[in-house]
């Protein structure tokens, strides 16, 4: 079975870095290119603003969900496919994972890692068996995942909960894993 949706974490900046805005843009094309909504914050602004504007450039659906607090802080999307407006982080983050079939990571701060690894926490509790992936190019989440591979050395993250999270380079990688959902880690 293929991703119908994916959630889609990153940035509300787009950082120092202009890649991550070309790859942002890379994977809201190629989402659109092959009819896989993307479910993300409801930002207009930074990496979420590039994602969201690419898919629906590109003729894709696109589902925002940002809190009320947020809606003005971020500057909440206004041409999108679908905007939720929540309360609370706890429910953005609920309606996002009801809402997707996968979690793909774009490079991001605080509250990207907070979304992505309660996705990920919520797998290894057995709450959901969607993948969770991170789509790094750039190398940027490498010392991420020598953090992780360290937590595991070390004994706080169990060997075969490191199968939870799908490392790719590419995304054209990630739309051939999410529409195959056969995800090897790399």
């Amino acid at each position: 079975m293929s991703a119908q949706a994916v959630a889609v974490y990153c940035a509300s900046s787009t950082g120092s870095d202009p890649r991550h805005a070309a790859v942002a843009a890379a994977l809201g094309r190629a989402l659109a290119d092959h009819a896989i909504e993307l479910v993300y914050g409801g930002g207009h602004v930074g990496l979420m603003g590039v994602v969201a504007d690419a898919a629906l450039a590109a003729g894709g659906r696109v589902t925002g969900v940002i809190t009320e607090s947020l809606m003005y802080a971020e500057v909440g999307h206004a041409g999108l496919s679908e905007l939720l407006t929540v309360p609370t982080m706890h429910e953005r983050k609920a309606l996002m994972s009801a809402r997707a079939d996968a979690f793909v990571m774009l490079p991001g701060g605080y509250g990207t890692l907070d979304e992505f690894f309660e996705a990920v926490t919520w797998s290894q509790l057995g709450i959901h068996d969607k993948p969770c992936i991170i789509l790094d190019p750039t190398g940027y989440y490498a010392p991420l995942m020598a953090f992780v591979d360290n937590a595991i050395a070390e004994g706080f993250v169990k060997e075969r909960n490191r199968a939870l999270i799908t490392y790719s380079r590419s995304v054209d990688d990630v739309v051939t894993l999410l529409r195959s959902r056969k995800l090897p880690n790399v």
